[in-house]
């Protein structure tokens, strides 16, 4: 008997047990019921984020962003500023030059193209030479409205073009009237108002840094190239004896700074406005100098330097006419040279 009631009272415990398991095996499922449903609710949240991306993304794809960004490459290059209404100057070494509405000088490159227009002066070379944008800038007195035009830029800006050549500035003229990018690099020139080069740069010529630039009287230059028409020869100066020059007779110097290999210009800036690079020029037409020395090195604007004997060489702004001389033993670091590129040691 007493058995028997143990083995009831057995089996009310089990009972028991089991339905305390049952309530709360029932109540954990509905707590994780209860948080699957609220993780639900998460994932679904996260699920919109990705559709709002999703419709900035398409805000983006409609060209609003691309183009919102091409204007801050533009500002980052110094360029896509307006050029009002557009003018022309004539200029007392160039002829007709083509200006923007706060007189400063206006440019073509020979690397780009007008038909069909063209830019080929991106990145670095857009800082050096910031396009003209073709919104806000009409075409003012001695323009034809005719030849104004625009061309779409690699980063989908549109810049202005004449006679479909792309426009630029020039980021070294520094004043109204400037004319220090003429012949730079033997690529960039002076626009005239039909988009063609301004009539000095027609003829090959090429400026230098002078009081030209200012508005004063131009220094005397050579009434011919040097050496009957060689655009890189030899002369005799007084004091230095046979130096090279370029083809208006004007000095060639060395930068002691440059290396030779690789070969590279660490004149840039301001030290550019003062030493200007000299152009790259046909081996063929040198005299006085081994051919083989002639030789020519890409600057970070994308124009081409003349190199003799494996080293840049520029003309100095303070040599005003030809045989100066002015810029040799400059600092320590400047230096005519000789037939055989290198730095001049005197007679």
């Amino acid at each position: 008997m007493l058995t028997k009631r143990y083995g009831l009272v057995g089996l009310c415990l089990l009972l028991v047990g089991l339905v305390v398991m049952a309530l709360t095996g029932s109540m954990s499922s509905s707590a994780k019921s209860s948080s699957g449903s609220g993780s639900g609710q998460l994932v679904g949240a996260q699920d919109a984020a990705p559709a709002g991306g999703g419709s900035y993304g398409s805000y983006g794809g409609a060209g609003a962003s691309p183009s919102a960004g091409g204007q801050s490459a533009g500002a980052s290059a110094g360029g896509g500023q307006a050029g009002g209404a557009l003018t022309v100057r004539n200029d007392a070494a160039l002829g007709m030059v083509v200006t923007d509405g706060q007189g400063f000088t206006l440019y073509r490159f020979d690397k780009d193209t007008a038909k069909p227009p063209m830019s080929n002066c991106n990145d670095g070379c857009a800082k050096t030479w910031p396009p003209v944008a073709k919104e806000g800038t009409t075409a003012g007195s001695g323009i034809e409205a005719g030849v104004v035009g625009e061309v779409t830029r690699a980063d989908g800006s549109k810049q202005l073009t004449l006679g479909g050549w792309p426009v630029y500035r020039y980021a070294q003229d520094t004043a109204a009237g400037d004319t220090k990018g003429q012949g730079v690099g033997g690529t960039w020139f002076a626009l005239a108002p039909d988009g063609k080069k301004a009539a000095a740069a027609a003829t090959g010529g090429t400026t230098y840094p002078s009081a030209t630039s200012t508005g004063a009287a131009p220094n005397p230059q050579p009434s011919q190239p040097a050496q009957g028409g060689a655009q890189v020869s030899v002369t005799v100066q007084a004091q230095l004896g046979s130096i090279v020059v370029d083809a208006r007779g004007m000095t060639l110097y060395q930068y002691a700074k440059d290396p030779s290999w690789p070969m590279r210009s660490l004149c840039e800036g301001q030290c550019a406005m003062t030493w200007k690079p000299a152009p790259a020029v046909d081996p063929s037409q040198v005299k006085g100098v081994d051919p083989k020395l002639i030789g020519k090195m890409q600057r970070s604007d994308g124009t081409w330097q003349l190199s003799v004997n494996c080293k840049p060489v520029y003309t100095y702004a303070g040599d005003n006419a030809p045989g100066d001389a002015n810029g040799n033993g400059k600092d320590n670091l400047w230096s005519a040279i000789n037939p055989a590129g290198k730095p001049v040691t005197g007679k």
